[in-house]
């Protein structure tokens, strides 16, 4: 699988043609290889679309993928030294020169022009050795794959609003744990839920663990994912850390460097008088349970343990304790066909089959055996098929009916893989290199494609909506599972590959020498694939040489605490583009890193790294630098050579998040402002100039500017009126007692979304009535006494509104306006003793937050209005108001009608809460 034509194409034209069409006995060459290319790269794209049958046919393709990414390799490597050279006197184009003329250097065009030769002739040979060897024209069925840039025009957009399947046919199998979870036992239950994968195993798990009506049978609840090469001493952190964040607990201090026994005594003394319920998914041998029972303390006290497996042996094994086993039984009839229909036909009219499509629809209905995974993944490919290519696929699916169940199944999910458009193969293929479950965040995903180069340009598209829209179309087809959203926006934060899709990925992966995964305890010379992803567990990684044909390189390391990363980066891989090696131990960057010319996506987030050298300056081709809870407090001045540099992430979390300096930012040069492609700086400490020549970055979407003073005004907001693209504004004065003074932004940025302002505000900035796109409005420590309501209640699209030691007086009143409010979270406000709610006013409120308001000692009149309010949280506040909305409480009728209520309150072993609906 080679890359997208168009870049590579592009890297001869820009390389060569225009910079060494001179060189003598080159440029025959190059036009050679740029036709070659041409057809070359669309013989891939017409063979990834046909399911090649023969033996001879896939050699035919494994030799034209070899011999594209040998183009790459000779192309990246031209770069590389073209960069090495020029390096030397500091002045690329005079050494270019240079090289082609002074006779000591004729040695690089020649060899040049000697690989290109070569390549040329292998090329070549390909069609002739077919004919002498009878291999014919590609064989298959072509699938008709969406054309890319169509997909983005039209559906980018609404598709950041679909969410996933509503589940079908679960509700009975739901019943039947939640009564085995509740019928009273007081001994220690085990429950496991057995079936093959894709079968709804954790998900019917995960609906009831996560129903309230459970939970509360419980005084503590933990999940816990477990892979095939677990640690015990990880188990027993996560179960931890899953037990004290569940009951909004502190988690214990240096839990990274406990022992195993430490670990083990913590556990059983949290647990000593408990009821618990766990959950353990994805078991794959019963050692487990002998290596975790000991942590789990059977305190007849009703606790219940639940697991899922795909293995009989595990489920049915007498773990010495009372058991139950559910098998998992496939989807009936119709509950298949309804889960099918709601993928399949969600463009149709009234999202129904049509009549002339019906017996093919179910047909193909019933090879998925009702097995959700295989109904989701063939209803997400068959809602782009015209009705014509229905019969194709049937036909395509019939010729596998006779081989066994899970492979019908891999065939439906190879099927899905086959159809994808050319470059969202990259993308998925990509997703595998993450470790087994493992929540991807979507940001960092859509970077690390965008520094591979899969993503194609999109006419009035940035690379990175195009890439979203890749995104999007993966979820939509279920080829990855969205785990978490954006509150407001339902936007996907992050997502997760099946593990069935997962295992379909690698190996598609290793047979294409796409990527691979590894250990790492191993030394692993001569690497053939494009892309590593070391995943230990801890100790040192052992890295070879051999390596040069690296793309990417990720390192995620599940055990800080006993890793040690002397030797991070592999020898001999200068093309590198990706090096990820986020939250892995290494606190000096290596050397080799200023030789990295290729590079373009560095991620150092979560590192103790200290400093980045001045060398970095040297990654001229730098995309993404990630820095962000890393130790480096300052950037050097070669920054400023990062000149296509598109993201900048280097803020730092405070521990504590409700003072007032919750984050930090990064003390910059000035010369910081030459970054022109710039779309992303989060966040920048004003220093000198910087806050006059920041209104330069006029591409940015997102910025974030800390320690700004009173005396800032003018340039400040004169910068921020030249930013018209800025979606996003975060700016926080230097200290608590700084005033923010904003209130000369005449203009603001007409596409602003989100407005971020930490500091204290004397006045409501009047620019704030002009904010028609934005959606979020957070105000921190802003101490403001005016009514600040009436300047943002007639913003039509503000939907989330966070207010922390915001407002000084002692009265809010919702009076008119806030249509599109969902979320509204009240913290830190000492003197409010009077919330009001007119009628009519944010109708469409689902979640409610009041927190640390000690006056408050009264619901808040008008409650009863918020029909949609779906949750009321209520965090350190009077005895006053939690009784009076307690069952017999005077104002229990006004909050009937919200399902979720829950009370957090502070004792000696930390924060706890209660449930009061």
């Amino acid at each position: 699988m080679a890359l997208p034509t168009d870049l590579l194409i592009g890297k001869i034209v820009t390389i060569f043609e225009n910079e060494a069409s001179s060189i003598a006995g080159v440029r025959d060459e190059i036009d050679d290889i740029k036709q070659e290319l041409v057809c070359m790269t669309a013989f891939l794209n017409d063979a990834e679309g046909k399911n090649v049958g023969s033996e001879g046919g896939r050699t035919w393709v494994a030799s034209v993928r070899g011999m594209a990414y040998d183009v790459e390799d000779i192309i990246d490597e031209f770069m590389y030294h073209m960069h090495e050279r020029g390096c030397h006197d500091g002045r690329f184009a005079r050494w270019f020169h240079q090289t082609i003329r002074i006779p000591q250097n004729v040695w690089f065009r020649r060899q040049v022009s000697k690989k290109l030769r070569k390549i040329s002739r292998k090329i070549k040979d390909i069609p002739e050795r077919n004919q002498r060897y009878g291999v014919r024209e590609l064989e298959g069925t072509s699938s008709t794959c969406d054309d890319v840039g169509k997909w983005v025009r039209n559906q980018a957009e609404s598709s950041l609003f679909i969410k996933e399947d509503e589940l079908v046919g679960i509700e009975t199998k739901k019943q039947l744990l939640m009564k085995w979870l509740m019928n009273g036992e007081q001994q220690q239950t085990l429950i496991s839920v057995v079936g093959m994968g894709g079968s709804g195993k954790t998900t019917l798990v995960a609906k009831t663990f996560n129903d309230e009506r459970v939970k509360k049978q419980f005084h503590c609840c933990a999940w816990l994912t477990v892979s095939q090469t677990y640690v015990i001493d990880d188990l027993f952190r996560s179960l931890i850390k899953e037990f004290h964040e569940a009951n909004k607990e502190k988690v214990p201090a240096g839990m990274k460097t406990m022992t195993y026994r430490q670990l083990l005594q913590v556990l059983v003394n949290y647990l000593e008088y408990k009821r618990y319920m766990v959950v353990l998914d994805d078991v794959w041998d019963i050692k487990l349970w002998k290596e975790i029972w000991i942590a789990l303390p059977n305190t007849k006290r009703g606790s219940r343990i639940m697991l899922t497996t795909r293995r009989e042996d595990v489920a049915s094994y007498c773990f010495g304790v009372q058991s139950h086993i559910h098998h998992i039984q496939p989807l009936e009839k119709n509950d298949a066909w309804e889960l099918f229909s709601r993928k399949a036909f969600s463009a149709y009219q009234n999202k129904c089959c049509p009549p002339d499509l019906q017996s093919l629809a179910e047909e193909l209905v019933k090879k998925c055996e009702g097995l959700p995974l295989a109904v989701v993944a063939l209803g997400g490919l068959m809602s782009n098929k015209e009705p014509f290519e229905w019969k194709q696929v049937y036909n395509s699916l019939d010729s596998h009916l006779t081989k066994p169940l899970p492979e019908r199944v891999e065939n439906i999910l190879f099927l899905s893989f086959d159809d994808l458009p050319y470059p969202l193969k990259h993308c998925f293929l990509y997703c595998s290199l993450f470790p087994e479950d493992y929540p991807i965040r979507r940001k960092r995903l859509i970077r690390l494609w965008i520094a591979e180069g899969f993503v194609q340009d999109e006419k009035g598209a940035t690379p990175e909506e195009v890439a979203e829209s890749y995104l999007m179309q993966l979820i939509f087809r279920s080829m990855l599972h969205v785990v978490k959203r954006n509150d407001e926006s339902e936007r996907p934060k992050a997502c997760k590959m099946h593990d069935l899709m997962r295992e379909i990925a690698l190996s598609k992966s290793g047979k294409e020498k796409f990527g691979a995964v590894y250990d790492g305890k191993e030394v692993m010379d001569e690497v053939q694939v494009r892309r590593l992803s070391i995943q230990t567990t801890g100790g040192e990684i052992k890295l070879g040489t051999g390596m040069a044909q690296l793309r990417s390189f990720l390192v995620f390391v599940s055990d800080v605490s006993s890793s040690s990363s002397s030797n991070t980066l592999p020898s001999g891989c200068k093309l590198l583009r990706v090096l990820d090696l986020e939250y892995v131990p290494i606190d000096i960057l290596p050397k080799e890193l200023a030789y990295l010319f290729n590079l373009r996506y560095l991620n150092l987030r979560g590192t103790p790294v200290k400093k980045l050298p001045e060398f970095i300056g040297k990654l001229r081709n730098l995309q993404t630098l990630d820095i962000r809870d890393s130790k480096i407090e300052v950037l050097p001045s070669g920054i400023a050579k990062l000149q296509n540099l598109r993201h900048l992430i280097m803020f730092r979390v405070a521990k504590e998040t409700r003072a007032f300096r919750y984050v930090n930012g990064t003390r910059s040069p000035s010369n910081i402002c030459m970054l022109k492609k710039l779309q992303v700086l989060t966040c920048v400490e004003l220093e000198g100039n910087i806050v006059r020549l920041v209104g330069n970055m006029t591409q940015l979407r997102r910025i974030g500017i800390t320690n700004v003073k009173e005396r800032d005004e003018m340039d400040l907001c004169a910068s921020i009126q030249k930013m018209k693209q800025l979606h996003y504004l975060f700016l926080m004065s230097s200290d608590e007692e700084e005033v923010l003074q904003t209130n000369k932004l005449c203009s603001p940025p007409p596409h602003l979304q989100m407005v971020i302002l930490v500091g204290k505000l004397e006045i409501v900035p009047r620019w704030f009535f002009s904010l028609q796109s934005l959606t979020h409005l957070y105000l921190h420590w802003s101490r403001i006494e005016e009514d600040l309501l009436t300047y943002i209640e007639a913003l039509p699209n503000l939907g989330d509104l966070k207010l922390g030691n915001a407002y000084a007086g002692r009265e809010l009143c919702f009076s008119r306006g806030f249509v599109k409010l969902n979320y509204l979270t009240l913290y830190a406000c000492p003197l409010l003793n009077k919330i009001t709610i007119e009628k009519g006013v944010m109708s469409d409120l689902q979640a409610l937050r009041l927190d640390s308001c000690p006056e408050l000692n009264t619901t808040p009149k008008g409650l009863q209005y918020l029909t949609e309010l779906k949750e009321l949280k209520l965090s350190l506040v009077s005895k006053e108001l939690t009784d009076s909305i307690r069952e017999g409480g005077v104002d229990r009728e006004k909050v009937q009608h919200v399902p979720e209520i829950y009370h957090y309150y502070q004792t000696s072993l930390g924060m706890c809460y209660e449930r009061l609906s």
